[in-house]
């Protein structure tokens, strides 16, 4: 990676927050974690992996705070696919257009929302304006490998 790559404003942002991206996981089924299209990346749903564990699973009832940290979890696997199908560069996002979430949930769980908060509000501290995005969080009966969370993402790229 270059000097310039390196210490693009992307990644001062990183470490002005103390994040750190984790290696981009690999695909657990027969599919790409990445397309890249014209200017338009599409990142495959990824789940709350950590050092190659999931590192949050079962469903979501009353613990918003595990969800949340699952679902911010998973934003940082986002942009570590982003940043290898744009090789390395995350300066070249120039907006996040969607996020789609999957929540496994309990039967009577219905605050969605408040769980897929968790990665919006990284992409928006991460990319401010930028950051903002549209989205759908669904709560879904079960997730591969029971997963907490997965989420897609939509990316335009200059």
């Amino acid at each position: 990676m270059s000097s310039a790559n390196k210490d693009g404003a992307v990644a001062k942002r990183l470490a002005e927050l103390g994040l750190e991206l984790p290696a981009p996981p690999q695909a657990v089924g027969a599919y790409r974690p990445f397309i890249l299209v014209d200017q338009i990346l599409y990142v495959s749903g990824q789940l709350p992996m950590q050092n190659g564990q999931l590192a949050y699973t079962g469903k979501v009832g009353t613990d918003l705070i595990k969800g949340k940290a699952a679902a911010k979890l998973v934003a940082l696997n986002i942009l570590a696919q982003a940043k290898l199908a744009l090789d390395g560069n995350l300066d070249r996002v120039h907006q996040i257009i969607k996020l789609g979430g999957f929540i496994n949930c309990a039967d009577n769980f219905t605050d969605h929302p408040a769980i897929l908060n968790g990665a919006s509000d990284v992409m928006g501290e991460i990319f401010a304006e930028r950051g903002r995005h549209a989205r759908f969080a669904v709560g879904v009966n079960s997730l591969p490998m029971d997963a907490t969370v997965e989420i897609e993402a939509i990316i335009a790229i200059d």
